[in-house]
Parts: structure tokens; sequence; C-alpha cells
């Protein structure tokens, strides 16, 4: 087989059955096999959009995602969605083409050291020398991106390497030396968690995105009911505990519920599951939960104790080690009267905003939600719109809100949306955007159409870019320097791409349109003309502890 054989055969022996990607000279020999391959290969119409794309489509399914682009400019675009997936532990495929192997250092056309620019945004990355380890090394790769603590892994192979003969050799199994993650809790770290759980007063489960990545949702559940403890979430970890569930808080943090932030604070015993600490989660960490102690459950060991001193470490899957304290915690500490004080606050400090005047984005994403049963997949861009998703829409299932933690990435939602769409083709797939946001990605419009995947976009257009003019209003006296955008007609630029647009600028308008959009099969954009300057809130300000919040209505 030639090199670019055996990379679509490696790729099928894996079970990828799509491809985001944009061809270029340096990968016409692998496009040109692409051509007759049993493969659905989705032209997007930018490479970062590719990258974004494979990144939704694996969060969206649990299963790989593959993206694909030439040497050069190419490769390089795909660095912001690498970069992405990357800080939010998402397992993904990239595969680069790249000058021919004695063209390499030369400045050859279109060359890039891409292994050297995207070693610290991706888990492991491979520059491919010889046709013969091309086989062996996307095993290797598909193991160490979906292995431990996933993330994406780069394969950049020559454009010689792609066309050498060699005989193909699929090994069966991987064996990497120095790469074993550990997958259970040590057994004495088990006794000592369910120990400590059991003299508690105020314990608080925090959970992030490993709980969703090892599948340990019903885990988690198990054990919160069983412990009667309170649950909290960060970004990350929406979904992997139903929102309406009497024991959640919601999200904590920068943009998280009053009564999440004052429940860390004066809890006594923080559990951490598949979570990192955050600085958007501890605000300032000399002043985060002061009277509590930490069990940390994580399956990266470099995360434990990196921000926040532990008491209690435990390196391990998430599944496997909840399930393990489940089995051993035979006594629950008494948390009626810790419940009854989160209730109170619950009370006193619920999410709000003032519902008359202009159009609310809070209305927005309430009508989406009721709209679709609680039942959407929901992705976001990055800002105001993000954290608007994040507050006011139901999730109850994992891998039902996918957005950018670590990262922030503006333009991530919209091709996000179109990969979850080409996983989940079954599901209603909403991308939550701000009207600066979506036009950082606005291109693959044309993907959608041609390729028949029906997303629907709600934007909340404001007029700015909402989060940075935030602060500005907040924090620098109203300045506010290039934050005022002035966007396009997105109903007549829907349209010229082939797809559906819809102006809403009443309240009374909302709900019709979402049911139009959901009922209509093409991709749909409706700009919602919400208030310019609603605000989000609650917010900690930067520097301040977690539980000294801007309150209020917007």
């Amino acid at each position: 087989m030639t090199g670019a054989e055996i990379l679509i055969e490696s790729l099928r022996r894996e079970g990828i059955e799509v491809i985001f990607g944009y061809p270029g000279g340096q990968v016409l020999p692998l496009f040109d096999k692409l051509y007759d391959a049993q493969m659905r290969f989705i032209l997007t119409r930018h490479e970062q959009a590719a990258a974004h794309a494979a990144d939704g489509y694996s969060r969206a399914t649990g299963r790989m995602g593959v993206c694909l682009a030439t040497s050069g400019p190419g490769a390089t675009n795909l660095t912001t969605g690498i970069a992405t997936a990357y800080m939010d532990s998402i397992p993904m495929i990239a595969i680069t083409g790249q000058v021919k192997t004695h063209l390499i250092g030369n400045d050859a056309f279109q060359e890039a050291d891409v292994t050297g620019i995207t070693r610290p945004i991706t888990k492991h990355n491979y520059l491919v020398k010889d046709a013969k380890d091309l086989a062996r090394i996307v095993r290797e790769a598909f193991h160490v991106a979906s292995t431990g603590r996933p993330g994406p892994v780069l394969i950049d192979i020559p454009v010689d390497v792609q066309q050498k003969d060699v005989e193909f050799v699929w090994p069966e199994e991987v064996n990497i030396r120095g790469y074993k993650p550990n997958y259970y809790g040590h057994p004495g770290q088990i006794k000592k968690a369910a120990k400590l759980i059991a003299s508690c007063k105020k314990p608080i489960l925090y959970v992030g995105g490993g709980v969703i990545t090892s599948d340990a949702s019903q885990a988690l559940k198990e054990l919160a009911e069983k412990m009667n403890a309170p649950v909290t979430w960060t970004l990350m970890g929406i979904g992997c505990f139903p929102s309406t569930h009497e024991l959640s808080l919601g999200m904590l943090g920068m943009h998280g519920t009053a009564y999440a932030n004052h429940a860390i604070m004066e809890s006594d015993l923080i559990i951490a599951v598949g979570a990192r600490f955050d600085d958007r989660v501890t605000g300032r960490i000399d002043a985060f939960a002061p009277y509590a102690k930490v069990i940390h459950i994580d399956i990266d060991p470099s995360s434990i104790s990196k921000n926040i001193k532990v008491n209690i470490p435990i390196v391990g899957d998430a599944k496997n080690v909840l399930g393990q304290l489940l089995e051993e915690l035979t006594k629950v500490p008494e948390t009626s009267d810790w419940l009854k004080t989160l209730e109170s606050w619950k009370k006193k400090s619920p999410l709000s905003y003032k519902a008359e005047g202009k159009l609310k984005p809070q209305y927005v994403i309430e009508q989406i939600d009721e709209a679709t049963g609680s039942e959407a997949i929901i992705t976001t861009e990055v800002g105001q719109n993000q954290m608007w998703a994040a507050q006011w829409y139901k999730y109850s299932h994992p891998r039902t809100f996918l957005s950018s933690g670590g990262l922030g990435t503006m333009g991530f939602g919209f091709p996000a949306a179109m990969g979850a769409k080409v996983g989940c083709p079954e599901r209603i797939v909403f991308d939550i955007a701000g009207d600066g946001s979506i036009q950082m990605n606005v291109q693959e419009l044309a993907t959608c159409v041609c390729n028949k995947i029906h997303v629907k976009v709600a934007i909340l257009n404001n007029g700015y870019l909402g989060m940075v003019r935030q602060w500005q209003e907040l924090f620098y006296k109203k300045r506010y320097s290039h934050t005022c955008i002035s966007g396009p007609d997105f109903v007549k630029l829907a349209e010229s791409y082939g797809a559906v647009g819809i102006r809403v600028t009443k309240k009374e308008e909302v709900r019709p349109a979402i049911e139009k959009a959901i009922a209509t099969e093409n991709t749909v954009f409706i700009d919602f003309h919400i208030e310019p300057e609603e605000n989000v809130f609650p917010m900690v300000p930067a520097g301040e502890a977690i539980n000294r919040m801007i309150e209020g209505l917007a």
C-alpha cells in the first residue's frame, strides 16, 4: 500500500466514519485516495472550523473526531482548534500534510514546523519520516488521545511518505513504554476518603468535565444521593448532574450561582471529581474555601495540588474511583442542617433578571429550553452568550453542553454545532451565539447548506462584544474602546448561502421563531435583537474571592 492508503485503512480500522478538513498541495495523494474511500469527508470552508467540528463531534458522541489539513498555513490554521481541544481535554486526531522529507528545514513553499508549533498544545505529536511506521503511529495516536486524560494528537505526514509503497502491517496491540495511566484509586486512599466523608458536616461535590469523559454521571448521582450532599459543577461539567435535581447547586465560579459560591466557601469538605480548580472557579486562591479539607479525584496526577493544596489525592478514572468509594462508604454524614442552609441561600439569591424593557437574552434561552424540552445539544460561542447559556438552559444529560472552557475561543460554537449534528443527526442542535463570535466562522454556513447539516443558531445580537463591554462598563468607566461592532444583516447573510434567516425584535416573536427554526429542514439563523447593555450576573471581579460577587439584576 501507499502511505496514503495505509492512513485511510488505519482510520477505517479505528472506526472513523467522518473526517472534517480542507485540501491542499501536500495532501493531494491522500485526497486522491479519499475520492474512492468509503468514508464521509466534510469540506469545511476554513481549517479552524474543521478542528472545531472534529472537537464538537467528539464532545457530543464520545467518539474520536478527526480533522485534516495541508502543510504550512493549512496546518497553522488548525492550531486554535487544537489548542481549544487540548485545554478542555478532548480526544481528537489532527492530520497534516508536510513538504517532502528532504526539504524539511529548508523553508520550502508552504512549510511550517507544525510539530514544533503544536508541541505545547497537543498531548503528543508525530512527524512520520517512514511510511513503514505509519500504521503503528496511527494506532498509537488513537490510544494516546483516548486514554488517561484525553487530548488532541497530531500526525504530520510528508507528501513523499504518502506516496511511498510499503507493506501494510497493523499492530493489534499498543504498548508505549512509560505511558501507563492509572485507572483505579489506591485502596488506602479510598479508605481515607471514606473516613473523612463520614466525619464531615458540610460536604460539597465539586465536579468537572472528567465526570463526562469517564461516563461517571450515574456513579456521581449515586454518591450524591447516598451522602445527601450538594453538587456544583464547572463550565465543563455542565450536564454531568441534572440541573433540576434537589441536590443541584448549579455552576460555581466567576459567573456561577451565588449559592454555589457561598456553599463552597462555607463547606468543610470538598470532594473534587474530574475538575482542576481553574482560576475562574477559585477566584483569589489564598481566600478559597478556608474551612474545607479536599479530596481530589483525577486521572491526571499533575492536576492534583497544582492550584489548591489537597488533603487526600486519588489518582484514577472518575467512574472507577466513585464506584470504589460507593463500596467503601458504609457511614455517611448528617447533612440535613447543611441542606437547610443551602435552601435558604437559594431563596435569598436565585438567578434572576428584569423581565420588562427590551428583549432579554435570558428569556430567549428559557424559550429555547422550553421549546426543546431541555433535550437539545447546546453549543456556545464565548462571552455573555456562553454564560447565559450555562445559566438559563436546564441540562440533565452529559454531552449536551459544548463550549470552549479553557481557551475561551470565539468562533467555536457554530462549527462545533456542525460536528455535533453530524455525529448526532437525530438531535436538535442549537448554537447560542453572539453577533461578534458568530462572524469568526460564519463561512461555515456554506458547509452546513451543502452537506444538509441542519443546525440552528440563536444570535444574541446586542451590537457589542458583550463581555468585554461589560468589563469596560464596570471597571473602565464605560469607556467602550473598540467593543461597539456593526454586524451584517444576518437574515440576508443566511439567505445568501441558501440557509434561512429570521429576525426577532419583540418578546412575542421569540417562541414562534424558535418553533419555526426547529421545524425547518435547513440551517437557520435567528437574529435576536436584545437589550444592548444587558449584563451577566452574578459576577466575581478579577482578583476577588468567589463569595465577593457583584449580584443583583442586570
